[in-house]
C-alpha cells in the first residue's frame, strides 16, 4: 500500500496490499478499503464505510458523512460502495440513519460526477451516472442504468426506475417509471429513454412493440388501472413492461410522474 505522508489514517482502517491514499486525505474509524481503491488526495472518508474494489475517489469529496437529519444522535450508521466506482471532486456520499435502513448503499461501474450528493438510506443500482451536482434526497431508490442529468434533484423517498433518463435542472418528486425519459420543473413523462434503450442494444422493432405500449398505458383512454390491466396481458412477452407495471404496483400509494394530458 502507498500512504503519503501527509495522510491521516486512522488506526482501525483494514485496506489491501495495493491501496493509494494521496496527500492530505483523511481516513476514520472503522473504515474498510479493498484492492486497488485510489483516494486522490485531499478525499475525507470520514468513518465506518466499506469501499469496494477499484474504486476511485477524487479531490475534496467527502464520503461517508453523517447523515443530513435531525434525528441522527451518533448511532454507528454505515455507507457501503460497490466496486469499479469513480467518485469525482465534491460529491457528497452520507451513511444511513437509525430510523431508515442504517446503511447507504452503492453498487458498482457508477460515475459520481462533480458535486453529486447522496442522501442518507438511498440505494443506488449498477451501472448509474449522476452528472454534475446530481442530488438524491434521502431513502431515494435509484435502479440500474439510470442517467441523472445536472442539478437534477430526486425527492427523498423517490424512485427511479431501472434504465431512466432524468433531465437536467429536473425536480422530481414524482416517481420515474423504468426507461422513462422524465425533465422539467417539476418532472413530467416525456416518453421512453430511447437514447438508453438504443445503446443496450434495442432495435426498431423492439422500440415500436415498447413505444405502442407505453401509449397506451400513459396516453390511452380509460382508468388508467384498466389500462395497466390491458397492456400486462397484451404485452406479457415483454419484460421491460412488466418491469414498469410491477413498479408503478409495487408502491401504489406513491405519486408517478405522468405525461401533461
Amino acid at each position: 500500500m502507498t500512504i503519503h505522508a501527509t495522510a491521516s489514517v486512522d488506526a482501525s482502517v483494514t485496506m489491501a496490499d495495493d491501496v493509494v491514499i494521496g496527500p492530505w486525505c483523511v481516513v476514520g474509524p472503522g473504515v474498510a478499503l479493498a484492492e486497488g481503491v485510489e483516494l486522490r488526495g485531499h478525499v475525507v472518508v470520514e468513518r465506518d464505510t466499506i469501499v469496494g474494489p477499484r474504486t476511485v475517489i477524487h479531490p475534496f469529496a467527502v464520503v461517508g458523512g453523517d447523515p443530513q437529519h435531525m434525528g441522527y444522535k451518533g448511532e454507528t450508521v454505515r455507507l457501503e460502495i460497490g466496486a469499479d466506482n469513480v467518485i469525482r471532486e465534491h460529491a457528497t456520499l452520507n451513511r444511513g440513519t437509525p430510523q431508515g435502513h442504517g446503511v447507504t448503499r452503492i453498487g458498482s461501474n457508477n460515475l459520481l460526477m462533480t458535486g453529486a450528493h447522496v442522501g442518507h438510506d438511498c440505494v443506488v443500482g449498477d451501472n448509474v451516472v449522476m452528472a454534475n451536482n446530481a442530488t438524491l434526497g434521502g431513502h431515494a431508490v435509484v435502479g440500474d442504468k439510470v442517467f441523472l442529468g445536472g442539478l437534477c434533484a430526486v425527492h427523498q423517498n423517490g424512485r427511479v426506475g431501472e434504465g431512466a433518463m432524468v433531465g437536467g435542472l429536473s425536480a422530481v418528486t414524482r416517481d420515474v417509471i423504468p426507461f422513462g425519459s422524465v425533465w422539467g420543473n417539476h418532472a413530467r413523462l416525456h416518453g421512453l429513454n430511447l437514447v438508453g434503450l438504443k445503446r443496450r442494444g434495442y432495435g426498431k422493432a423492439d422500440l415500436r412493440r415498447l413505444l405502442g405500449a407505453y401509449r397506451e398505458m400513459f396516453e390511452g383512454e380509460g382508468a388508467f388501472a384498466d389500462r395497466l390491466d390491458a397492456a400486462e396481458g397484451e404485452y406479457a412477452d415483454l419484460p421491460e413492461i412488466m418491469r414498469i407495471i410491477a413498479f408503478i404496483r409495487e408502491d401504489s400509494r406513491r405519486p408517478l410522474c405522468l405525461p401533461e394530458r
